[in-house]
C-alpha cells in the first residue's frame, strides 16, 4: 500500500486546534492499525523555537535527538504514544537556511533560484520523506496559521502541487470556526465559506472541513457548508467545545472523520478494522470521573501563559487521572513569591519548581523550595528547578549563603551551578545545550530506582548549566543525594532528599515522555505521595 497523505489547514483564526484534530485523526487511524506519524510545517522564519520567548510561542518541546520543536509535537506523541523526531518539525527558516546552502554550494547549478519550484521542491521532499521510509500508512502534516498568511503562501503551493501529483493518496483537511450571534441567536457560517474561497484561490479544494465550535451544528448549516464549499455533505464535520483535549478523538469518532478520511483516499471500509479505543476510553473514564482534586501548585516565570509549561501541565493531569484524583494546578509567578507569602503555598498537596532560562524569579524558587523542604511538602524540581533545589540546600543548610549558579552571578564563590569546562571552552552559546535523550543510571536503594523500577533510563534534555560535583560529597553527607547519574560523563541527572515524604529534582524534562497510555514514572510516584501526605 502506497503511504497516504493528509494535510490539516486552518481558516478564520489561529488557535482553533488544528494539532488536536491532526492528533486525535492520528489516534483513531491508529486505532484501526495502521502506523501514523504527524509532522508540523510552521511558517516562521526561526530556525526553530529554541529562541523564542515562551509568551511568543508557548512551550519549546524537546525531541529525542535533541530538536527544539513546536508544542503541537508534544500533542502528537502524548496522543499516538509514538516518538518525533527532527523531521516531524520544519519551519520557513530551516527550508530557507537549506535552500540557501544549496546555492552557496551551486547545487542548483547557477540557476536563479525561486520560490517555485526550489522552495516548494524544499518543502514537497521534507513532507515525503516521512513516508519514503515505508514505515507509515499515512503522514499527517500540519500547517501552521491560517489560510491568507503571506507566510504560509509557499507551504499552501506545496501542498496543491502534492495534491495535483498524488491524487487520492492526498487528502486536505480545513478547519475553520463557526461563530455564533448571541442577538440574532443564529450560528454563521460566512467567515467558512470565505476561509475556503481563499483557500481555493490559492489552488487547493477542501475535501473534509471541520467547523470549530460552541454549539451543535444542524444539518441544515451543515448542508450549506457542503454546498457553498464543494464538498461532500458527510465530509463537514463539527468540532465542538469539549471539556478535555482527550475528549476530542472520541468526538471526531462519533463524526466519522476517520471514516471519511480512508473513503476519500481510497479504502473499502468493510476492509478496514473497526477503530479500537477501549484503552483510551479507559483513561478518559477516569480522567472525568473523578471525584476529589489533588492540588498542585505550579511555580514558575511564564505562568502567564499556560501553554508554556504544556507539557507539565498534562502529565501531571495523566498522573492525576491514574490516580482517580482530577488535577486542581494553580499557577503562581516566581516573581512574587517571597519568604514573607510563601506560606501560601501550605493549601497545596504539592509543589513543582518549573523549568526556565535567566535570573528573573529564581528567588520566589528558592522561597518556595525551602518552604516545601522544611514542611514536608512533596516537591518536583524539573531542570532549573532542581538547579535551584540545589542552591537553597546549599544556602540554607550547608550554609553557603552566596551559593548560586553562575548563570545568575557568574562572580560567586561557591558556583553550586555552573558551565562545564569544556563548555566554558565554548564560545557559541548555544553549542553548549544539552538537548535530547540522554542515559541516566540510577542508583541502587535511591527513590528514583524504586519509582522507574530499573537501573538505567533515557530522559530528555534542554539545558545548559550543570552541578557542579565538586560540591557532590557535601550534599550527600547532608542528605542531598545525586541517586541519577550520566553514565558517561558522570553528570548529575537526578538529586533527592533524605527523611522527606517527596523531594526530587531532575536535570532532565520528564514531562516530554509523559503520554495518555503511558504516563511518566516520576508524575505518577508525586501525586501518589501528595494524596497521601496528609
Amino acid at each position: 500500500m502506497s503511504t497516504k497523505y493528509i494535510f490539516v489547514t486552518g481558516g478564520v483564526s489561529s488557535s482553533l486546534g488544528k494539532g488536536i484534530i491532526a492528533a486525535s485523526l492520528g489516534k483513531l487511524l491508529q486505532s484501526r492499525g495502521f502506523r501514523v506519524t504527524i509532522q508540523k510545517l510552521d511558517p516562521y522564519i526561526n530556525v526553530d523555537p529554541g529562541t523564542l520567548n515562551p509568551y511568543e510561542h508557548g512551550e519549546c518541546y524537546v525531541t529525542v535527538d535533541g530538536h527544539e520543536a513546536d508544542l503541537d509535537l508534544g500533542h502528537y506523541e502524548r496522543f499516538l504514544n509514538v516518538e518525533t523526531h527532527k523531521v516531524n518539525n520544519i519551519t520557513t527558516g530551516r527550508i530557507y537556511q537549506s535552500v540557501i546552502e544549496k546555492e552557496r554550494r551551486g547545487d542548483y547549478l547557477g540557476k536563479t533560484v525561486q520560490i517555485i519550484p526550489h522552495i516548494t521542491d524544499e518543502i514537497k521532499h521534507h513532507i515525503l520523506s516521512l513516508g519514503s521510509t515505508g514505515d507509515f500508512d499515512f503522514v499527517i502534516t500540519e500547517i501552521g496559521g491560517t489560510v491568507g498568511d503571506i507566510e504560509s503562501l509557499p507551504f499552501i503551493e506545496s501542498v496543491r502541487q502534492l495534491r495535483w501529483q498524488m491524487g487520492r493518496d492526498c487528502c486536505c483537511i480545513h478547519l475553520t470556526y463557526v461563530p455564533y450571534l448571541a442577538a440574532a441567536k443564529e450560528l454563521k457560517t460566512k467567515p467558512t465559506q470565505h476561509s475556503v474561497k481563499d483557500l481555493q484561490q490559492e489552488g487547493v479544494q477542501p475535501d473534509i472541513i471541520v467547523l470549530r465550535t460552541e454549539h451543535d451544528i444542524p444539518t441544515e448549516v451543515r448542508r450549506k457548508v457542503a454546498l457553498f464549499c464543494n464538498v461532500d455533505e458527510d465530509a463537514v464535520i463539527q468540532s465542538i467545545d469539549a471539556p478535555t483535549i482527550y475528549r476530542v478523538p472520541l468526538n471526531m469518532l462519533d463524526e466519522g472523520l476517520d471514516s471519511v478520511v480512508l473513503r476519500k483516499t481510497g479504502f473499502d471500509l468493510a476492509t478496514v478494522a473497526a477503530p479500537d479505543m477501549d484503552s483510551w476510553k479507559a483513561f478518559l473514564h477516569r480522567l472525568e470521573d473523578a471525584k476529589e482534586d489533588v492540588t498542585i501548585a505550579l511555580v514558575g516565570k511564564y505562568v502567564q501563559l499556560q501553554d508554556a509549561y504544556k507539557s507539565i501541565r498534562e502529565a501531571l493531569s495523566h498522573a492525576a487521572a491514574y490516580n482517580n484524583r482530577k488535577l486542581k494546578l494553580v499557577s503562581f509567578l516566581s516573581d512574587d513569591i517571597n519568604p514573607q507569602n510563601v506560606k501560601q503555598l501550605s493549601e497545596f498537596q504539592g509543589i513543582v519548581i518549573a523549568p526556565g532560562f535567566g535570573s528573573r524569579g529564581v528567588e520566589g524558587k528558592l522561597a518556595a523550595i525551602r518552604f516545601a523542604r522544611e514542611n514536608k511538602i512533596p516537591c518536583l524540581g524539573i531542570c532549573m528547578g532542581m538547579q535551584c533545589m540545589a542552591i537553597e540546600f546549599a544556602r540554607d543548610v550547608l550554609g553557603y549563603a552566596d551559593a548560586n549558579s553562575t548563570e545568575f552571578d557568574e562572580h560567586t564563590k561557591h558556583n553550586i551551578i555552573d558551565l562545564m569546562d569544556s563548555q566554558k571552552r565554548t564560545t557559541y552559546k548555544g553549542a553548549t545545550m544539552r538537548l535530547g535523550a540522554y542515559p541516566c543510571r540510577l542508583q541502587e536503594g535511591s527513590r528514583v530506582r524504586d519509582i522507574y523500577g530499573c537501573e538505567e533510563i533515557k530522559e530528555r534534555h534542554r539545558h545548559r548549566y550543570e552541578l557542579n560535583h565538586v560540591y557532590q560529597p557535601e550534599l550527600e553527607r547532608h542528605g542531598l543525594h545525586c541517586s541519577g547519574v550520566n553514565p558517561d560523563s558522570g553528570l548529575t541527572e537526578i538529586i533527592e532528599l533524605d527523611g522527606h515524604p517527596w523531594f526530587i529534582g531532575t536535570q532532565f524534562h520528564p514531562e516530554y515522555s509523559s503520554t495518555v497510555l503511558h504516563p511518566h514514572p516520576l508524575f505518577l510516584s508525586f501525586i501518589r505521595t501528595a494524596i497521601q501526605v496528609i
